[in-house]
């Protein structure tokens, strides 16, 4: 039985450095079908590099006996998204083919809606799919935004370090790392976000039409986030609260004091169930 578990962590471990080959692959092409420079090569390696490394240790933690063919299609949206990296990296010498860069980017952003149909239909869900399906999307959202900075100004780095933000918030306050009800609306919120950004940066429409896109892209963003650190702060402080009356009760009088028992309140209504504070305030 031990050999097995072995020959499968190997296994799982060769499919990742078959991704990293092919990056490298993509990446070779890229630089022989545009002349892609130092920076950009340099820099869709050290994606590549990364994306083995951290995704290697990931399956070696989790402990998965196959890859799963969600995670191929997360994996093959990694490699468009290093290839579009080292485009956006190479753009600070020389501007990208802009049917290049805009083909590579929708290309990513469509197959962000298969993965998770695959998963699901399959029955390969997991923890460890829809972590990697979640860094490669904000990751892109964040390489996007710096290629639209260039053109639109560094404001525009909001959409994209929003999501890091919160992560590194989130180390200082526990209450923001609790987990958060599922909704449509964020879904939808950070499905837009790449979408609007490759409008941006198709150059389609006039300079101050592409500043609206983004502006919009970027109220959405603002809103979403706020809505969910504001449930988390409620429920953080609603179970502080309960804690408190828990422990106050628990704290029973003894001797003459506890004969004498104050009256219950006419009307006491029932604690609210956890399930119900998730729900009420993210409907939609």
């Amino acid at each position: 039985m031990a050999l097995n578990n072995t020959y499968d962590a190997r296994l799982v471990q060769q499919e990742t450095a078959v991704g990293a080959g092919l990056q490298v692959l993509l990446l070779a092409l890229l630089g022989t079908a545009i002349g892609m420079g130092p920076a950009g090569w340099l820099t869709g390696l050290a994606f590549a590099i990364a994306t083995w490394a951290v995704l290697s240790r990931a399956l070696h933690r989790s402990r998965l006996r196959s890859f799963g063919p969600a995670n191929r299609v997360t994996l093959g949206r990694a490699i468009l998204v290093g290839a579009v990296t080292a485009l956006v990296a190479d753009s600070f010498q020389s501007s990208p083919p802009v049917t290049l860069f805009v083909g590579l980017t929708a290309v990513a952003l469509i197959l962000d809606g298969v993965d998770g149909k695959v998963a699901r239909r399959t029955g390969t869900s997991s923890a460890l799919g829809a972590r990697f399906d979640m860094e490669v999307d904000a990751f892109l959202i964040l390489v996007l935004s710096v290629y639209v900075s260039m053109s639109l100004g560094p404001w525009v780095l909001l959409i994209g370090g929003m999501r890091y933000v919160f992560v590194a918030a989130a180390r200082v306050l526990p209450w923001l790392d609790a987990p958060l009800p599922p909704s449509t609306a964020r879904k939808t919120v950070a499905a837009l976000q790449g979408v609007l950004l490759l409008v941006a940066a198709a150059n389609l429409l006039p300079l101050l039409a592409n500043a609206g896109v983004v502006a919009v892209a970027l109220t959405l963003l603002v809103w979403s986030f706020g809505r969910d650190v504001l449930w988390l702060w409620r429920t953080s402080r609603g179970q502080q609260d309960g804690a408190v009356k828990a422990a106050g009760g628990a704290a029973t009088p003894t001797g003459a004091s506890a004969r004498i028992k104050p009256a219950a309140p006419a009307d006491t209504a029932p604690p609210l169930d956890i399930s119900e504070k998730v729900l009420e305030p993210v409907a939609g």
